[in-house]
């Protein structure tokens, strides 16, 4: 009887020893796991803190240079405080009839230096600059006058290939300020004729061949995958609106450019137009042949798009279709002007031109949201296509300098076409 309560015993001691060591081993490995995880993580907060210590280096070695910089920048506004050489910088400038695109950044510059960035006169300087460059060899010309107006605390896009490690070969890839349509601001990179093998050229684009519409995505993304594309084919259903679009266009000088694209005119201050009551100023008009909207599947001859800014930097295209018909007098001197090949705007003089003679009489439009019809084809713009179309005779037609320069129609996208 002793013996078997002895056995018994023995065995649950035997049974306790072994629970008592498994869980203890369990534990310990437990343990050996979260000090595992420790020293990594204390690994971790020793490689940051060598990262961070390596950055503030860096900083510390690099500010010298910036605070002389700085002494310089300052010793140079300090010269120019008076404004005596402003003063004859301009008087000296207008003797000239038309400023070099160097020569107007050059003003801007020193007016930004003399009566600082939030200076009305400085701000215009530098967006003339812009205004006047073609975007193409000219992507110094582009960079400083857009980071000039960022720091001047105006909302602008500076461009990509104007970051300090921005390869050179990869110049007006995005090369638009998204304030235009078509050319005044935009990145019209097409390689330029004839020039040495060796140099380098703009990432180019063209309404044919290899960098045709549907090869636009491969190097301006937006084209491609943009879900709010512009032209658009207008049919109905529509919805209805109760505002109207209300141009009040000025006579100005006549400033007309061919971009390697399309026909321009650059406008000068003062015309604008009234969508619902904002005002919206008139930037710049180009041609499409045919025209870029079509309107229940059949496009037109040709169509203008006007293109206008609010101060928000809400960008709105008012569309005029141009139909075959009786000869349009305002495009007749246009044409008379415009250049037959791509090169500098042209500036003739004492010839002024009111965008009001191209307009229909009745402003009744359709309405949808889309985007600029070039590349980077940049989204969130208004589109306003009159449905009243005016006549362009067809010997007008043949005589604009591009057959084709129309982008087709894309996707609606589930957008909702609007009419007044």
């Amino acid at each position: 009887m002793f013996k078997t309560i002895a056995i018994a015993l023995l065995t649950l001691a035997l049974g306790g020893a072994g629970y008592f060591a498994f869980t203890q081993k369990s534990a310990y490995g437990h343990a050996s796991k979260e000090v595992a995880a420790l020293e990594e993580k204390i690994k971790e907060a020793e490689q940051k803190e060598e990262e961070a210590a390596a950055e503030l280096k860096a900083a510390e070695e690099a500010l010298p240079p910036l605070e002389a910089k700085v002494k310089e920048l300052d010793a140079v506004k300090g010269a120019l405080a008076s404004g005596a050489v402003l003063k004859d910088l301009e008087a000296l400038y207008a003797k000239e009839k038309k400023l070099s695109t160097e020569k107007q950044l050059g003003l801007a510059g020193i007016r930004m230096l003399t009566n600082g960035g939030k200076d009305p006169s400085t701000i215009e300087a530098f967006n003339k600059a812009l205004e006047m460059t073609d975007w193409k060899g000219q992507q110094q010309v582009v960079c400083a006058a857009q980071k000039a107006l960022l720091a001047s605390g105006e909302k602008v896009k500076v461009m990509s290939e104007c970051a300090a490690d921005a390869p050179a070969d990869k110049a007006g890839k995005e090369a638009k300020k998204d304030d235009g349509h078509g050319a005044k601001k935009d990145a019209h990179g097409k390689d330029s004729k004839g020039g040495k093998p060796d140099e380098k050229h703009a990432v180019h684009w063209d309404y044919e061949g290899e960098m045709g519409p549907e090869n636009w995505g491969k190097e301006f993304p937006t084209c491609g995958k943009g879900k709010s594309q512009s032209p658009l084919n207008i049919k109905g259903p529509f919805e209805k609106v109760r505002y109207n679009v209300v141009p009040d266009y000025k006579a100005g000088p006549l400033k007309i450019i061919n971009n390697g694209h399309t026909i321009q005119v650059n406008v000068t201050p003062g015309s604008k137009i009234r969508i619902d009551g904002k005002a919206f100023d008139l930037l710049q008009f180009h041609f499409h042949r045919p025209s870029e909207e079509h309107i229940n599947g059949k496009p037109s001859a040709m169509v203008i798009h006007f293109v206008h800014k609010n101060e928000s930097g809400e960008l709105a295209v008012l569309g005029v279709l141009l139909q075959e018909g009786n000869e349009n007098p305002g495009i007749k001197t246009l044409w008379s002007y415009a250049p037959p090949k791509e090169g500098p705007e042209v500036a003739p003089d004492n010839v002024a031109f009111n965008p009001t003679n191209l307009l229909p009489r009745e402003m009744e439009f359709f309405h949808y949201d889309g985007s600029l019809t070039t590349p980077p084809c940049t989204e969130k713009v208004k589109f306003y296509i009159l449905k009243s179309q005016v006549n362009i005779s067809k010997e007008q037609v043949t005589q604009f300098p591009f057959k084709m320069n129309a982008r087709p129609v894309q996707p609606l996208n589930d957008r909702k076409i609007l009419t007044n």
